[in-house]
């Protein structure tokens, strides 16, 4: 009798297609949590094959707006310093230094250095007479000041892989160049083997570490991989008499000039320079020509294009300027090497959701390489990583961010992109509009001001309320970041939203509809809360992951026994439910063919209950609710929830409705004062409130009592993730802040300090206008008591705050109960 997957002394039958840094790094990783029958395919020769990794610079600087990728890059800095091959170091830890020529830049820095307090790098901002101490080459004079980072350096990619490729091959792995994948097997929606040119190679699990060849990989597996490569400039100067007495292949820091999209690294006596200011080069991954045909066309390798120097003349003025040095020289040899980006400028990780066994580890830079292929092989081996993925995830793309056009057209701009200053509001600028609720041609009439997510167009406030903002108080003036993307107006519809009633469109919130004679049980067994209640009740819940952490919350109506509406998170909520689904529960996205306005204020019911025959009292419609009635012609399906802390009602209907729903609550609430409201509102009210948002206060590195929300947690019933919670440790809390003067404000990521020394993050953070103070959630030690004094770094000043009780707002809920 043959073992199975799980029995194998070596465990499952792995094959990695592709041997760059991102292969060989998780075959490593693999290997040495026991997967040891691996095989790693690479059609080019090694230990050079070609791709992305044979022609990589090597500059690793872990501090990043994301959490998740400086966990990933610190790793990988980590694992690489411990490496040598030939004993030669795999990691050079020369430092960073990025340099500002602009008090915008300068700015940016403190703001990357608060980044760096908050995840744990070390950095300072740094003068520009220390700049020059660092690189002596520089002209001191154009310089405003940099940020240092001595933990980052320089990897050796080439060296990195071939070191792991050993380790990985003396554990069992084996390694297989000159192998062109043609092919992948698959049976009943599971992948079986890999077939090459040179025969095929069963597989329990295969992983696509192809870089820039993914798309192509993906295609024959039937997977789509939201992947666009580009070519970059990086050039290499003739030696340097300045450089002419070094021995070692770098000793300065790696240094970036992002004030003209520029980077410059030590290549012993000569300089190398890498160029994102020239125009986007996208190149089509079904075009790179094999190894052995781009020899024949003298390119160096694959990934190697032709210098256009055309696209340099502009920088090489840029660099002589910063490096008076190099007006004595010219560029000796340069090429345009391929990289790959994504619409979101994020890798693409994880188990397909269309083949089985079929796995990405794509769009992954060296920079975050080992520390990717540590997340997956612990996804492959334990069934999740110990990391919060949500940013890389593969399923975090909607449909109509899928397309070719969209792809090629948002990685470009990533591309551009790559060193500007961009604010964590920004929206990407095409193409857009892409995806618009029903009520779009209404919002633009009220001057909607629009702000892009998941492709949906939301509106932020609306420049017909204008007017309300001349009835209130002054607001305290806001410094120039963060007044971007936000407008006073925001305040007067958290106004009105408080004293009247508004009207705020949630139709890109994510609906699943569950249906069949098992979906009670299912959904009982996935989460936490008491599911087993009549029709009608709505109930928030949470799903986990084995060990407890919070993998999503969810807002699950009963409409019939068999039948439910999920308000969900992210396309991952669909993917995780779906793999669990047994036979007979059918779960479906109904979230484009619907739409949903929140009714929310103190007179919603007043809005409300004239349009309906239904009781809509409190006695007869009570919290946490749902009917299915009719607003004037339109059916809907409302459900007595909110999100902002007042009276009121989600009310969903079909797309084809949607604009009839909207004119009529319109119409209705004429008399009453009624609003539009915007998410900048939204966003002030829910966090009065202390309401959570998932993926940004939370995610599955954290538990529930953590969270605090252990309120939705029903240890009396049986559900995924509850042995996990029995020991749960709760060593660190989402805690609430309210700064202490009136005028501060600030964004999120902020690190907090307790004491004088960095503690946590924040997390989520916006004005409370009814509170007059800004209110800042943040991941802090457990032990902080209420009153508490902390400190969160704005921009490199330490601003006052003080541990809050919550809910900062309407704590016995009289509001929303009435």
């Amino acid at each position: 009798m043959s073992s199975t997957p799980e029995t194998r002394p070596n465990g499952p039958q792995v094959v990695i297609i592709g041997a760059g840094i991102v292969g060989c790094s998780l075959a490593d990783e693999l290997t040495a949590r026991g997967w040891t029958d691996v095989t790693v395919l690479e059609q080019g020769p090694l230990p050079a094959p070609g791709g992305s990794t044979s022609h990589a610079p090597g500059l690793v600087f872990q501090t990043s707006p994301s959490r998740t990728l400086t966990a990933l890059a610190r790793y990988t800095v980590e694992k690489f310093a411990s490496l040598r091959a030939d004993g030669i170091p795999c990691f050079n830890q020369v430092g960073g230094l990025e340099l500002a020529t602009t008090q915008e830049r300068l700015t940016d820095l403190h703001r990357k250095a608060g980044y760096a307090a908050a995840w744990g790098i070390r950095g300072e901002v740094v003068s520009p007479a220390r700049c020059k101490e660092l690189w002596p080459l520089i002209d001191e004079s154009v310089v405003l000041g940099g940020f240092h980072t001595p933990d980052d350096g320089l990897a050796r990619a080439l060296l990195a892989a071939r070191a792991q490729l050993e380790r990985a091959s003396g554990r069992g792995a084996l390694f297989l160049d000159r192998h062109t994948v043609t092919g992948i097997e698959k049976e009943n929606g599971r992948v079986t083997a890999v077939v090459t040119d040179q025969g095929v190679f069963p597989a329990d699990h295969v992983v696509s570490a192809a870089g820039f060849w993914g798309p192509v990989i993906g295609r024959m597996a039937g997977v789509d991989v939201p992947l666009q490569p580009l070519a970059h400039q990086y050039a290499r100067t003739r030696p340097l008499a300045d450089l002419q007495d070094h021995e070692a292949e770098a000793t300065r820091p790696i240094l970036r000039f992002q004030d003209r999209d520029l980077y410059f690294r030590e290549h012993t006596d000569r300089i190398g320079i890498g160029s994102y200011a020239h125009r986007p080069l996208p190149v089509d991954p079904f075009a790179i020509l094999p190894y052995d045909e781009a020899r024949a066309r003298n390119m160096d390798m694959p990934s190697s294009f032709p210098f256009t120097t055309e696209d340099w003349a502009p920088s090489w003025d840029d660099c002589r300027r910063l490096i008076p040095a190099l007006r004595e020289t010219e560029v000796e040899e340069g090429f345009n090497g391929v990289f790959s980006f994504t619409p979101d400028g994020m890798p693409v990780l994880g188990e397909t959701r269309q083949l089985r066994g079929f796995w990405l580890a794509e769009a992954v830079w060296v920079t975050h390489s080992a520390g990717v292929a540590k997340a997956v092989a612990e996804w492959m081996v334990d069934g999740r990583p110990s990391l919060d993925l949500h940013e890389c995830d593969l399923t975090r793309f909607e449909d109509a961010q899928r397309s070719p056009s969209f792809v090629r057209e948002r990685g470009s701009q990533q591309f551009v992109e790559v060193y500007d200053v961009l604010h964590p509001l920004q929206p990407m600028e095409q193409p857009r509009p892409l995806r618009v609720s029903p009520f779009y041609a209404r919002q633009q009439q009220l001057g909607a001001r629009f702000l892009e997510g998941g492709g949906w167009e939301r509106p932020h406030w609306y420049e017909a309320n204008a007017p309300l903002v001349d009835a209130m108080d002054p607001l305290p003036e806001r410094d120039a970041w963060s007044a971007r993307y936000w407008s006073p107006i925001a305040a007067a519809e958290a106004k009105a939203t408080r004293e009247k009633v508004a009207l705020y469109d949630m139709t890109p919130l994510r609906r699943l509809e569950v249906t069949g004679p098992g979906a009670l049980d299912f959904l009982s067994r996935m989460t936490t809360n008491n599911l087993r209640k009549k029709p009608g009740a709505v109930t928030y819940t949470l799903l986990l992951d084995e060990t407890g952490g919070v993998r999503s919350d969810l807002t699950v109506a009963r409409l019939a026994p068999d039948r439910f509406q999920v308000g969900a998170n992210s396309p991952a909520d669909l993917d995780w439910l779906t793999r669990h689904a047994p036979e007979g529960v059918q779960i479906r996205d109904i979230t484009s063919g619907t739409c949903c306005i929140g009714v929310w204020g103190p007179l919603a019911r007043d809005l409300v209950q004239p349009l309906t025959r239904d009781d809509f009292s409190h006695e007869g419609f009570g919290y946490f609710r749902a009917k299915q009635t009719h607003l004037g012609h339109v059916p809907v399906t409302a459900m007595r929830l909110s999100y902002v802390g007042e009276l009121g009602w989600e009310l969903y209907t079909t797309a084809d409705l949607g604009l009839r729903l909207w004119d009529t609550l319109w119409e209705a609430g004429s008399d009453l004062g009624v609003v539009a409201a915007g998410r900048s509102a939204f966003n002030s009210l829910r966090l009065e409130k202390g309401y959570r948002a998932w993926g940004v206060d939370m995610t599955d590195e954290h538990n529930p009592y953590e969270a605090g929300i252990g309120f939705a947690v029903r240890t009396d019933k049986e559900f995924l993730g509850r042995a996990a919670l029995e020991d749960a440790p709760v060593t660190r809390r989402l805690t609430p802040l309210l700064l202490d003067e009136p005028a501060a404000v600030v964004l999120g990521k902020e690190p907090v300090y307790v004491d004088g020394a960095p503690a946590g993050y924040v997390t989520s953070a916006s004005y409370g206008y009814t509170l007059g103070r800004c209110v800042a959630y943040a991941w802090l030690p457990a032990g902080l008591t209420t009153g508490t004094g902390v400190h969160i770094e704005y921009f490199g000043e330490k601003v006052p705050a003080t541990v809050a009780e919550e809910p900062l707002f309407d704590p016995k809920m009289t509001r929303i109960r009435r």
